[in-house]
């Protein structure tokens, strides 16, 4: 009965860490990478989202720029529009700076009713 268990136990972790997903959160405070592609989240332009506990006629939309530094050389800015819409193309600009295939992107935290967001709570997630 004990053996059981450990094997469960032990196919229960490899199955876990075999799905899990990485993420990557762009935040206004992160380092410099020495080597290699690294961005930053500058500002939050507008968010005009549905705060949670509140009924909207649309889903709403972020706007946030982001930095780009290469070997800690700034390279560029960019604003970057967060809806429905513009999903793929956003996935696809993001898929410049991380090759492995990305599968979401959020901008957090989620507004709620009432609720100021400081912007260094900022972040942009990035789910591989």
């Amino acid at each position: 009965m004990a053996m059981k268990k450990l094997l469960f136990i032990v196919f229960a972790f490899f199955t876990m860490t075999a799905f899990a997903q990485s993420t990557v959160k762009i935040t206004p405070k992160s380092c410099i990478s020495k080597k290699g592609y690294h961005l930053r989240l500058k500002s939050i332009v507008s968010d005009s989202r549905c705060p949670e506990g509140v009924t909207c006629i649309w889903a709403g939309e972020v706007s946030a720029i982001v930095e780009v530094y290469k070997d800690r050389e700034f390279v560029m800015e960019n604003v970057i529009t967060f809806n429905a819409k513009n999903r793929e193309e956003n996935m696809a600009w993001f898929s410049k700076y991380y090759p492995e295939k990305i599968t979401n992107i959020e901008v957090g935290p989620y507004p709620k009713e009432g609720v100021v967001i400081k912007p260094k709570k900022r972040y942009i997630k990035i789910t591989f």
